[in-house]
């Protein structure tokens, strides 16, 4: 297969990263930018059409923590891309937050729950809903939700979190299942953490 060097590759400029090698930072990012552009692009589709955030700042914002990550040793391509999605799904968390707050009016005063209904609800999933899901999941079982994140938030293969789980891929399908079942539970306000 042509790809196969590719994975083996960044695999390599992760580890010579890790152990403080700066010039394969610089080597390693055209390598992975496509590939974290469809990342984001996976996350900003889960996101309402008028979002302001677009993909490539969503991949930026994702470089400037990455490249601040300097304890993290690198097991391969798909622990990076774990750790990228797991990245950007925090930054869009934190912005949905903050878009909240300033929705809220940023500290002013607070309207009755009547007085909000005037204002037509963000079409879409709510990202701050789901990740205080996957929180709570993880409070009860972290590698189920991990494995939720790098499915749905990274499009990892189940073989792929297998390696960067060091489990089975049998695992991670069970895990998958039975993680989405517990979140659909909590998201419907029946799963107790």
């Amino acid at each position: 297969m042509p790809d196969e060097p590719a994975p083996a590759a960044v695999t390599q400029l992760l580890i010579d990263w890790s152990n403080g090698d700066e010039n394969a930072l610089r080597q390693l990012i055209p390598l992975v930018h496509e590939e974290l552009r469809r990342v984001a692009r996976r996350h900003m589709a889960h996101e309402r059409a008028e979002h302001t955030l677009q993909a490539t700042a969503l991949v930026n914002e994702a470089y400037m923590r990455l490249v601040d990550v300097r304890q993290v040793k690198w097991q391969n391509r798909a622990h990076f891309f774990a750790m990228s999605a797991r990245l950007m799904r925090r930054i869009l968390v934190d912005f949905a937050r903050s878009r909240r707050y300033q929705k809220r009016g940023g500290g002013a005063q607070q309207v009755s729950l009547q007085e909000s209904m005037v204002v037509s609800p963000e079409p879409g999933p709510d990202l701050v809903r789901l990740d205080e899901a996957l929180t709570a999941l993880a409070a009860v079982d972290e590698r189920k939700a991990q494995v939720v994140e790098m499915r749905f938030f990274a499009g990892l293969a189940a073989k792929e979190i297998a390696v960067v789980l060091k489990t089975t891929e049998a695992t991670v399908r069970r895990d998958w299942v039975i993680a989405k079942a517990w979140l659909f539970r909590y998201l419907e306000g029946q799963a107790t953490a």
